[in-house]
């Protein structure tokens, strides 16, 4: 990708030296995207302990009883010594996360809106959210509770080496996916599916499937307007859907658990969240990303 470094990061909330001071929560509490990482955690307790663990997730949104843990805090740590190598990713991930608001901002008038900015919140090990702790074994996940995406930079390394998805654009379409929670957010899709998984449990994984794929479309939808502007490199494209491809609940389920149950799906298939993303990167348009309609899927 070209990008620019030295972008504003007015919108980032480094808390890199504060590693460890999680506490509440747990799993998907309060509304919780659950992200890759703890979805690989989440299958090997299910082949371990022979339970569907999956089921147990709440998928649904806004803050949850965790969001009130006591706010005392331990005594700072000293800043560690600075990795240039992370601080490049530091550097990406902001002009990626400006770059997708800043296209936001552009196309929410035309359905009369108006985008207002996500933060987002770099930590290591843990850190609290409004939706309950953020654990580094959580992946990136986006908070609607507090309106924040939440990742630690290391999880780029995991992407990469074991889930063979590396590149700049596999590592801008994570960010792009959670921003992508943040526009149904806004737009108030997340409320609604969230109350449909409270009123018909039964539905709560199709509901949270059709969420996710709408965020992979929502993604694409910024991809493509970055091939308008030119700022995309040869391949990069195909790294975007091999990112896309290789957090599929279907291929995640064989890696951790060496089966694969469809019923428990929360994300997608990797098929599904390929097709997703390319239907928004094809067409640039919001309503495209109609993920909810029964023939979509």
């Amino acid at each position: 990708m070209r990008w620019t470094r030295g972008e504003s990061d007015e919108n980032v909330e480094d808390r890199r030296d504060e590693g460890g001071q999680g506490g509440g929560g747990g799993f998907g509490g309060g509304g919780m995207r659950l992200g890759l990482g703890g979805l690989v955690v989440v299958g090997i307790l299910s082949l371990v302990f022979r339970r569907n663990f999956f089921a147990l997730l709440d998928t649904g949104g806004g803050p949850g009883p965790s969001a009130s843990v006591a706010t005392s805090r331990a005594a700072p740590r000293a800043p560690r010594p600075q990795d240039p190598r992370e601080e490049e990713r530091k550097q990406f991930v902001t002009f990626v996360l400006n770059d997708t608001q800043r296209t936001w901002k552009k196309l929410f008038p035309a359905i009369g809106r108006t985008y207002t900015d996500a933060h987002l919140v770099l930590f290591r090990d843990a850190t609290r959210s409004a939706c309950g702790a953020a654990q580094t074994s959580s992946g990136p996940f986006y908070c609607p509770g507090d309106r924040k995406v939440y990742i630690d930079l290391g999880f780029y390394d995991e992407l990469a080496r074991r889930f063979g998805a590396p590149g700049e654009f596999a590592q801008a379409y994570v960010v792009a996916h959670e921003i992508g929670h943040h526009v149904q957010t806004l737009l108030g899709i997340e409320g609604k599916v969230h109350q449909q998984q409270q009123a018909h449990q039964n539905q709560a994984n199709d509901l949270s499937v059709r969420l996710e794929l709408q965020a992979d479309c929502l993604a694409g939808v910024w991809g493509h307007s970055t091939e308008e502007r030119g700022i995309l490199d040869k391949g990069d494209v195909e790294s975007g859907l091999k990112a896309a491809s290789a957090v599929g609940d279907d291929r995640i389920q064989k890696m951790t658990q060496g089966q694969i149950h469809p019923e428990t799906f929360t994300h997608g298939s990797s098929r599904q969240r390929v097709e997703w993303f390319q239907k928004g990167f094809t067409s640039g348009d919001l309503n495209a990303c109609d993920t909810f309609r029964p023939s979509r899927l």
